[in-house]
């Protein structure tokens, strides 16, 4: 029996994207076809190497394709390529997605779990950014072991630091170990400016950045200055910390900014003696209240005293212990962020596919 590409095509499309609620062959994700006598040979092409359930769907792609009637062999190359929000690469050309990792108050971890996400998505193949905007307490620096690296200038751009395979901008570079930032406002736009526009960050699936607590003046310039994808909330379990973390996603619905989901940081302590779990900062608070105001609950991240030696020592937990259950509650956050990348840059029509 004779197979035709539009036989493989029709019979693909019966797949859906179990994220974006659409078929694969509507979504673009299915390139290059070849049939040679049997021999079926095609491009699957995922909205990013980060795909949360990554294995199971390649798995449901390649069982569709056995079974289609007159192929024998199939032999199927995996990419990634994620989705672009359109305008970002007009401004800073090169950059898919730029994320904001925000929380209302300080104390909460933010910085820790950026850096774990940026490493993350890294590993799994993307081409990530990390831009440090807490320019009161820029603690990157010391979490990627680049305290004493200075940035240079090459013409009219900065050239950020590569660390772990991330390229890296931070206040931290520019200021004297000790000393602090005390700038006004438009000094604080100044800044984030410079370090959206003026620096080299080349080809990026994903910049991420980590922006200092609250609602300020980094934060309202960062979002009028450039579309951002969407924000990430970093919350800790107690209402406290809740609360000031609904000013945070107040602030983005007020900018128009997307929120991607919500994150439990210090969720829980297991005793490394005992093994009892005990629930510090009370339980579960932030997944539920992600679930009333409609948001994704991204995930919950332990608080461990390894999390911490790790980011003090300048290789985070993601690269220092990667077979861990700490790392690997990192990726699956991670993973899980990507993926409202691609369901919120695939539900829209302001996108940029290829």
């Amino acid at each position: 029996m004779s197979v035709t590409e539009a036989d493989v095509l029709k019979h693909l499309s019966k797949v859906a994207d179990p994220e974006l609620g659409r078929d694969i062959v509507s979504l673009g994700m299915v390139k290059d076809v070849k049939i040679d006598g049997g021999v079926l040979d095609f491009t699957f092409e995922l909205t990013t190497a980060a795909c949360p359930i990554r294995e199971k769907f390649e798995g449901d792609v390649r069982k569709a394709a056995e079974a289609i009637p007159g192929v024998r062999e199939v032999r199927m190359k995996v990419t990634a390529r994620p989705a672009a929000t359109g305008r970002i690469g007009a401004m800073i050309p090169g950059v898919r997605n730029v994320i904001a990792i925000a929380s209302g108050k300080g104390g909460v971890g933010k910085s820790t779990v950026t850096a774990n996400l940026a490493l993350a998505l890294a590993k799994a193949g993307t081409r990530v950014g990390l831009m440090d905007a807490d320019v009161y307490g820029p603690s990157i620096p010391i979490m990627f072991g680049i305290t004493k690296e200075k940035p240079v200038g090459v013409g009219d751009k900065i050239t950020p630091i590569e660390r772990y395979g991330i390229k890296i901008i931070s206040a931290g570079f520019f200021i004297a170990e000790g000393e602090a930032l005390i700038w006004r406002g438009p000094m604080l736009a100044g800044i984030v400016k410079q370090f959206l526009t003026d620096v080299a960050w080349g080809e990026l699936d994903y910049l991420l950045v980590d922006l200092p607590p609250g609602t300020g003046d980094v934060q309202l310039t960062l979002s009028q200055m450039i579309p951002l994808t969407g924000s990430v909330i970093v919350s800790t379990p107690q209402d406290v910390a809740l609360n000031v973390a609904a000013k945070a996603i107040y602030m983005f619905q007020k900018l128009n900014v997307p929120i991607l989901g919500v994150i439990e940081n210090m969720a829980y302590f297991n005793c490394p003696h005992c093994h009892e779990r005990t629930e510090i900062f009370g339980a579960g608070g932030a997944r539920k209240a992600a679930d009333r105001a409609g948001y994704v609950f991204l995930g919950e991240v332990p608080l461990d005293v390894e999390v911490r030696e790790a980011g003090d020592r300048g290789k985070p937990i993601v690269l220092s212990n990667p077979d861990s259950a700490l790392a690997k509650t990192f990726t699956q956050v991670a993973f899980n962020m990507a993926g409202q990348v691609s369901v919120r840059n695939l539900s829209t029509e302001e996108i940029k596919v290829g």
